[in-house]
């Protein structure tokens, strides 16, 4: 009888320990498949206005993914260095709305597609490019908005000692 009840107990405290967790994580997991859904929709409109034609440089997905790491840069600035953000505002902007929007998975099909006679070289360029201007994009984004917030400080903090002066 008494392994009957640690059994029972054990499963009570599983199921409140799961009920615990979904309560703390439910919200995170919402705002991540809303945000995901929508910069997928953001992605898909950006590929109908730039569609990717065999043989040719995929724009699209090119600008898809430095538009994006641009954001990323700019976000994550934003919500570690500027503000105190809301704790649904990282998951859904960040992993959400830009894992959703950027596509590794298409840059690297896109690539495989390019690696035909004729168009090698461009699938070499379009590969290291693409690396090298997602980079370049999250550093300027990052850089820029360090440049904005600073801008705009500076001038607060010097009429504040003008102020006490």
């Amino acid at each position: 009888m008494p392994r009957v009840r640690l059994a029972e107990r054990a499963d009570a405290r599983a199921r409140s320990s799961r009920r615990a967790w979904l309560r703390e994580q439910g919200p995170v997991l919402a705002v991540i498949a809303v945000g995901g859904a929508l910069g997928a929709e953001a992605r898909f409109g950006l590929a109908r206005l730039l569609p990717t034609r065999p043989g040719q440089f995929p724009w699209g997905t090119f600008l898809t993914n430095v538009i994006g790491c641009f954001a990323i840069g700019i976000l994550m600035v934003l919500i570690t260095e500027v503000w105190t953000g809301h704790r649904l505002v990282r998951p859904f902007l960040g992993v959400g709305f830009l894992g959703g929007f950027t596509t590794f998975s298409t840059y690297a099909v896109e690539t495989r597609n390019l690696l035909q006679p004729g168009t090698v070289y461009l699938a070499f360029g379009y590969l290291a490019g693409t690396l090298l201007a997602a980079m370049l994009a999250v550093l300027g984004g990052v850089m820029s908005t360090r440049t904005l917030v600073l801008r705009r400080r500076i001038p607060r903090d010097t009429e504040k000692e003008g102020a006490r002066a």
